[in-house]
């Protein structure tokens, strides 16, 4: 007598059933012998009692997909005949109960997606019916019992994202009947050369990705005859099943086995490696084509050279190859244009070359990525990759291409992402007024690409109405001249702006605080000058106001190819090409070495969300406005190689976060605030005041040094005062006078 409570139509959510499932319920379900009450919204606790009533007959339980908590309360072992235990996604915790061991019917136990913690029980050896043995996503510790292979049956493991340790059970290679086996994102560790996977011979699916692996790809899954990852072994047949192998994130070290390519099976099944994040060395081999059914080649951050396979063509049904960050070398081999199921290819940060404007591009009609950045490509960009319409991101930077952008980049309406930069091109002009009929363009990166040239200026781009869905744009190092022009204050969706290390002059435009999204203002070595815009002071994005932020904030937008934060890759975190998200970049007014003057706006204190402020080497006079210390969220402050004077404000001791401070060479006085969080950092970051005294200084304050300086502060106020109602009275005869964090493509 089966019961199901469950809606009459998968589609009908409304049905759903809810609330807690009353104890009684099952002391007239004598008979039961199947209760699935999956995809609800029951809550409370998983009965216990379900089992004192009916165990002569139950034999499948599925609580999945409901609200459940606690704890897994004993009982479970006295349904003698149950076979199928469900209980995923739900809010449980606490440990597995002793009992369900005593289940020796058991062929499914399935409990992803909660929180349960402790140790898998040695007494799991008692399920020899076990075949499916799925619980990742918990927080499962200890190590696997060593006993494991006892369960021959097996044919399903999935214990990936949990926390289990030690190395994993040479008894798990008997279980020869085992199709998936997904360990991912543990803390395993110990040398998996020592282990005999070849018996293995159902195994679809390996995951060992994100542990603490040594030893060698090779030896850790062949190891038939002690003959380990040698070439000779040219008869190896194992693995025959196996569609996915991944092993990323693992340190390993070791050639890329060449035993992948000797699989011998009529089709050949793998149709997917992954081993990103290794130190996997030397060459692809050309064998690789005899993988035929390849659709994802995974193996960026690692250290392969050699020259790609002339052959790789062969492997026709290729969609994603990921090879960044590789040492790899030679040209683009010619075949590459046959796998023309391809819709990504990322190539950056290799030692490859060659004229690409010889490959046709125009056959891979589903190509949308093409990362080939941090190379050594010569010639122009080729014109044939316009005929690839679905294209959505291209990434040149970093080569040595030249000549001018073609109007035939305007038929990729789907274009969001473009990256030219550091490059040789000509007529940044005529490349804007192309561009901005990319409608779709996102992500505009032309950063030295156009050296030497002027800023487009607002009578080059008469009737401009381009750019409309621009996020970040990036002219930097470029050795552009001329003045900001207005045509940029109609980018009303900029978020970034990326203007650094050029010779623009004039004021900075007040019009700037006026752009709805834009938060990351970088203009540093330019020749501004004039004064800091009060109008900046308002910027929306990063004025705290939460019916504006609300409508502005869009922390999910990820770019179509990463943007690092920092000049130098080779010293790179490996998890920073992870990060792709535009909440990655700071909130940051960037203007140091400019010709910028007067005050700094005591407004400057309404950008509550700003975390980098540089203002350092320019002509900045006057105090340091103590409503700075209204920006809580700062981290970088940086004041340096100015002419401020007075006191540096004790209220600056209530940036909590502040990790970088910086007055130096300023005309400030009086005593560092004492027992604050600024006499942490270094001697450096106040030297050059000499005035200025107190820890960490070595120089020593006297008394009422402090006071003596705000009084002069003062003083020097009350005497500009009246010259203020002179001037006003006059009919307003003096007017007012309007670190590194860098991002590489």
């Amino acid at each position: 007598m089966p019961i199901y409570l469950r809606p009459c139509h998968s589609q009908a959510r409304l049905t759903h059933f809810f609330g807690a499932i009353p104890s009684s319920f099952f002391q007239q379900a004598s008979n039961l012998t199947s209760f699935n009450v999956s995809n609800n919204t029951f809550t409370g606790y998983v009965p216990s009692s379900i089992c004192l009533h009916s165990s002569p007959s139950l034999r499948l339980l599925d609580f999945s997909s409901n609200v459940f908590n606690g704890n897994l309360a004993p009982g479970l072992g006295k349904c003698s005949k149950l076979q199928v235990f469900h209980a995923s996604h739900n809010n449980l915790s606490g440990l597995l109960p002793e009992d369900i061991y005593n289940a020796t019917k058991l062929e499914e136990i399935s409990l992803p997606c909660n929180s349960l913690h402790g140790a898998i029980s040695d007494r799991i050896a008692n399920l020899t019916n076990l075949a499916i043995l799925d619980l990742y996503f918990n927080h499962f510790g200890g190590e696997l019992p060593p006993n494991l292979g006892k369960l021959s049956k097996l044919k399903l493991v999935t214990l990936d994202f949990n926390n289990l340790e030690g190395s994993l059970p040479p008894s798990l290679m008997n279980c020869t009947n085992l199709v998936e086996l997904r360990l991912g994102s543990n803390n395993l560790e110990g040398d998996i050369s020592i282990l005999d996977f070849s018996r293995l011979n159902q195994l679809t699916k390996l995951d060992l990705r994100n542990n603490n692996f040594t030893g060698t790809v090779s030896v850790s899954l062949y190891s038939c005859r002690g003959m380990l990852f040698d070439d000779d072994m040219v008869d190896f047949d194992g693995f025959q099943n196996l569609r996915f192998f991944g092993l990323g994130y693992c340190g390993l070290t070791c050639q890329i086995p060449v035993w992948l390519s000797k699989l011998k099976n009529i089709e050949i099944l793998l149709m997917e490696i992954a081993l990103p994040l290794n130190s996997l060395h030397g060459a692809i081999s050309d064998r690789i084509a005899n993988l035929t059914n390849l659709a994802i080649l995974d193996l960026y951050f690692n250290q392969l050279n050699g020259e790609l396979p002339h052959n790789l063509g062969k492997l026709s049904k290729l969609k994603l190859v990921t090879l960044d960050f590789n040492n790899l070398e030679g040209s683009l081999p010619q075949s590459l244009i046959n796998c023309t199921n391809l819709v990504e290819l990322h190539l950056l940060n290799n030692n490859l070359e060659g004229d690409i404007s010889m490959l046709d591009f125009s056959r891979l009609s589903q190509l949308t990525k093409l990362d080939l950045r941090m190379n050594k490509f010569t010639g122009t960009v080729p014109v044939s990759l316009y005929s690839c319409r679905s294209l959505k991101a291209i990434g040149l930077s970093r080569n040595h291409l030249e000549g001018q952008i073609q109007a035939e980049i305007i038929s990729l309406k789907s274009l969001s992402f473009l990256c030219l930069g550091n490059n040789r091109f000509t007529n940044l002009t005529g490349a804007m007024k192309i561009l901005m009929s990319c409608k779709s363009l996102h992500v505009l990166m032309l950063d030295g690409a156009f050296k030497g040239e002027g800023m487009p200026s607002d009578d080059d781009m008469v009737d401009f109405d381009g750019f409309q869905n621009l996020r970040l744009l990036s002219l930097f190092n470029s050795d552009l001249t001329g003045q900001m022009p207005v045509w940029l204050s109609k980018l009303k969706n900029l978020e970034i702006l990326r203007l650094d290390f050029n010779q623009i002059t004039g004021p900075i435009p007040s019009w700037l605080g006026t752009l709805p999204r834009l938060f990351h203002i970088y203009l540093s070595e330019n020749q501004f000058s004039g004064e800091f815009p009060k109008q900046l002071c308002r910027l929306p994005r990063l004025v705290y106001e939460p019916n504006i932020a609300s409508q502005l904030d869009d922390t999910s937008y990820a770019f179509e190819l990463p943007i690092f934060s920092s000049n130098n890759f080779s010293i790179f975190a490996k998890q920073t090409i992870l990060q792709q998200k535009m909440s990655s970049v700071p909130a940051m007014i960037r203007l140091s070495n400019n010709n910028i003057s007067g005050y700094i706006p005591a407004e400057i204190g309404q950008l509550h969300l700003l975390r980098l402020l540089f203002l350092d080497s320019n002509t900045f006079s006057g105090v340091i406005p103590d409503q700075i210390s209204n920006l809580k969220n700062l981290e970088i402050l940086d004041l340096s190689m100015n002419h401020l004077s007075g006191i540096i404000p004790s209220s600056l001791a209530s940036l909590n976060f502040l990790k970088e401070f910086n007055v130096s060479y300023n005309n400030l006085e009086g005593s560092i605030p004492t027992g604050t969080q600024l006499q942490s950092f270094e001697a450096s970051a106040f030297e050059g005041n000499p005035k200025l005294c107190g820890a960490p200084l070595p120089n020593k304050c006297g008394p009422n040094k402090d006071m003596d300086v705000y009084n002069k502060n003062n003083k020097d106020v009350e005497n500009v005062i009246p010259w203020f109602y002179i001037f006003a009275a006059s009919g307003f005869i003096v007017g007012f006078w309007g670190s590194l964090w860098f991002f590489s493509y």
